[in-house]
């Protein structure tokens, strides 16, 4: 496998997970257990994950030559619940 998809697949691994957190963990532990700062450090992570997963999809869009469709599909998992797993067995693996 090409090792710019391969550290995509880690990215979005890392992305997908640190969003799970946030909604599954940090944020029951904010609003449930008044514990803002659950919320506040995984946040931060995970925004730099997002981050760094946008420019991953943009980079191996560019290098592989995606078609549009893909790339905006890989961008639309990122904001979706368990969107990155999802896309990474149904595309990645495909290709």
């Amino acid at each position: 496998m090409n090792k710019s998809i391969q550290f995509f697949r880690y990215v979005g691994f890392a992305e997908g997970l640190s969003f799970l957190i946030l909604l599954f963990i940090a944020m029951p532990l904010k609003y449930i257990f008044e514990m803002p700062l659950a919320v506040s450090v995984v946040g931060a992570i995970h925004g730099g994950l997002f981050i760094l997963y946008v420019l991953t999809v943009l980079y191996v869009a560019t290098e592989h030559k995606w078609p549009l469709k893909r790339t905006l599909l890989a961008g639309i998992a990122s904001i979706v619940p368990f969107g990155p797993f999802l896309f990474d067995a149904r595309i990645l693996r495909k290709s």
